[in-house]
């Protein structure tokens, strides 16, 4: 499942490395014009056991970004899906620091330790 041509700032790849977990790679810019895009990503996979979201490849996050993983948060917490953000570049941590949400996820610089446990 892709949702980027050559013309769309966002990039949604969508993976399932293990049973029951499902991987969202997002690269690109994470703003107002494409968090809809990620919400409907993140929106249809609340159904597997755990959700990784890996925003190495996010370039920008925007507040419409945040508010689109605050929302991805609470319904993982409704649905009872693990939820891990896998993002090591400061174009990610500094505006999840800033607005003071790192506390609220669990984040990880690499799918590599979660992805083997779930082996």
């Amino acid at each position: 499942m892709a949702h980027a041509s050559t013309e769309d700032p966002i990039s949604i790849q969508l993976e399932e490395p293990v049973p029951g977990t499902t991987l969202l790679r997002v690269d690109g810019e994470v703003d107002m014009l494409t968090s809809p895009s990620l919400r409907r990503a993140i929106a249809d996979q609340l159904t597997s056991g755990r959700l990784l979201i890996d925003l190495d490849g996010v370039e920008f996050l925007g507040t419409s970004g945040l508010a689109a993983l605050v929302e991805a948060r609470e319904q993982a917490l409704s649905h009872e899906v693990e939820l891990w953000l896998i993002c090591s570049s400061r174009q990610v941590l500094r505006p999840l620091e800033i607005a003071g949400l790192v506390e609220l996820f669990r984040i990880t610089d690499s799918a590599t330790q979660i992805l083997d446990a779930a082996k």
